[in-house]
């Protein structure tokens, strides 16, 4: 019996962390959130390599994903975002924002995924576990 419960509170702990390692960025607004966004992620797997992080954008959020996108001081987004997803970053834009802004998949960075909403999937990844932040 003691055998039992010990593996119980070992798998219960190793799930509890499990969900503690997995993060969702929540982005709606590129140009107030984007180069603090991405500097938050760099520096949060520069402290925590094995977090699992996911970048959600929708609405204006989605525009530091568009191919040659730059922040108002000039700085180009690509490179940081590659450099994000070559550390496991998913970076996910929201299909209901390209309908609704008139936006082809074409215009954005090859590093970026599509997801059906932005909203359904930041609140699925938290029900899943993952911790939220907002940049």
């Amino acid at each position: 019996m003691r055998h039992f419960i010990a593996a119980l509170l070992i798998a219960g702990t190793s799930l509890a962390a499990q969900a503690q390692d997995r993060v969702v960025y929540h982005f709606d607004n590129s140009a107030a959130q984007a180069l603090k966004g991405l500097r938050n992620m760099r520096n949060h797997l520069d402290v925590d390599p094995a977090a699992k992080l996911t970048a959600v954008s929708h609405a204006e959020g989605v525009d530091f994903l568009m191919e040659d996108a730059k922040a108002a001081n000039g700085t180009e987004f690509a490179p940081l975002v590659s450099a994000l997803k070559a550390r496991g970053v998913r970076f996910e834009i929201c299909e209901i924002t390209l309908k609704n802004r008139n936006l082809k998949k074409e215009q954005f960075t090859q590093d970026a995924d599509f997801t059906p909403s932005g909203v359904v999937r930041v609140a699925k990844l938290q029900k899943e576990g993952a911790a939220y932040i907002k940049p």
